[in-house]
């Protein structure tokens, strides 16, 4: 858990890194971040879907509830080739929904149950520790190690949705010249979405990690 916790840093840390690098690096193009949105979508026959600026830093994502396409201050506003390269990999989630892709699909559905299963894990993880040693009832702990599961499972299940979306935009990208016009701003927007891609990676690694720790507990309470 140390491991995943340090690696975990580094990833965040180098991601963020190559994000300010890229953010400085302004499109030949100078379209931003809205105007790429709004052209992928367009280019993949999507009407459906507003683009929208949201608050916060790094909080761009797509919502399938409301079809929004939520970009960040930073990315929406801005004319740098991260700005293209999230904008795009955010509008690579809005073809999936078009697309009914089935890992996105399935994603979606376990989400309220993932919400729930969160909220438990909070409360029963340690609780359940507790109680283990204290009372030798190892219920509520088997009650929080399902729920991680869960979690666990869900965070597993977010990576080919993360990386195809990544694989859209940068094919997208690579094909609209009016877009990106040279290889090295292509190579650059995939960079920082490898990048990006990573700290999903990490986060099911670190989730998995967790899942064992507490499941130890079971299963040396079981010996």
């Amino acid at each position: 858990m140390i491991i995943v916790a340090v690696v975990s840093f580094i990833v965040q840390w180098r991601f963020k890194s190559k994000f300010n690098q890229y953010a400085e690096i302004g499109l030949l193009s100078g379209m931003t971040g809205q105007e790429v949105a709004e052209r992928m979508l367009k280019d993949n026959n999507i009407y459906d879907v507003q683009v929208i600026s949201v608050e916060g830093q790094l909080t761009d994502h797509y919502n399938p509830a409301n079809k929004t396409v939520n970009l960040s201050p930073d990315v929406y506003y801005s004319r740098s080739v991260a700005a293209a390269a999230v904008a795009a990999h955010e509008c690579g989630h809005a073809v999936q929904h078009a697309k009914a892709y089935a890992w996105l699909s399935l994603r979606s559905a376990l989400v309220p149950v993932i919400n729930v299963a969160s909220t438990l894990t909070q409360w029963t993880l340690f609780i359940g520790v507790m109680l283990l040693f204290f009372t030798h009832n190892p219920f509520v702990l088997a009650i929080g190690v399902a729920a991680l599961a869960l979690v666990t499972f869900f965070s597993f299940i977010t990576l080919p949705v993360e990386f195809d979306a990544s694989n859209r935009a940068l094919l997208w990208l690579n094909n609209n010249y009016n877009v990106m016009q040279t290889r090295e701003e292509h190579d650059q927007a995939k960079d920082a979405l490898w990048w990006a891609a990573m700290t999903y990676v990490v986060a099911a690694l670190s989730s998995l990690a967790t899942l064992v720790y507490y499941a130890s507990f079971l299963f040396n309470r079981r010996n």
